[in-house]
């Protein structure tokens, strides 16, 4: 039985995941963000091809279908071992298919962004420590170098490492589940890594 939950909070994460809020918002503006700009489904992308009233929707829009995945899964109720939110398996699929959806999304050929922001999401109803430091971590790169794809890889892979310190008393779930989180952004951003290293990556101007 808790496998099939497990099964249906994955499920629905993907499928809530996959209403790519980027993609969405270019459409009402009558583009496919995905040919433009940096061809990413992301805020990032969408802040710089349609603007800053665009870019905020996508905002909402990202952090909501990651926090409303992370409620399904906890409704569904499948611990591991207390009854908190760290400790919630569902709530670790349903956060996991929200990211695999945002990225990989079956409505749109699978074509999608980077799952940065909707992971952010799912990490600050797990443990809102870690998302804060993440978010941290992450204003502080961009501040220093103004590359937001680096500050992004930085970060995911930060509070990856951070999440094994003992103090912490993260489960090897949760610890799992960061790393695959930090996996696949890294993999979504291997071009902005080609960029970085030759130096051609755009930077964020304020």
């Amino acid at each position: 039985m808790d496998i099939l939950k497990l099964f249906v909070a994955l499920a629905f994460g993907y499928f809530l995941g996959s209403l790519n809020t980027a993609v969405i918002v270019g459409k009402i503006y009558g583009t496919d963000i995905r040919f433009h700009g940096s061809n990413s489904a992301g805020l990032t992308n969408t802040l710089r091809v349609l603007g800053k009233p665009a870019a905020v929707f996508v905002l909402i829009g990202d952090i909501l279908k990651g926090t409303i995945a992370c409620f399904i899964g906890l409704l569904l109720g499948v611990y591991f071992y207390s009854g908190e939110a760290m400790d919630s398996l569902s709530l670790l699929a349903a956060g996991a298919g929200a990211v695999i959806g945002h990225n990989w999304p079956i409505y749109f050929k699978f074509k999608g962004g980077k799952g940065a922001l909707t992971a952010v999401a799912v990490l600050f109803m797990i443990d809102w420590i870690m998302g804060l430091l993440c978010l941290v971590f992450f204003v502080i790169i961009i501040a220093l170098t103004r590359y937001v794809s680096l500050g992004t890889i930085g970060a995911t892979t930060l509070i990856a490492v951070i999440s094994f310190i003992p103090i912490f008393e993260h489960t090897l779930y949760f610890n799992i589940f960061v790393c695959l989180m930090a996996l696949i952004i890294i993999i979504k951003h291997r071009e902005n890594i080609q960029r970085l290293f030759s130096r051609t990556e755009n930077k964020l101007t304020f």
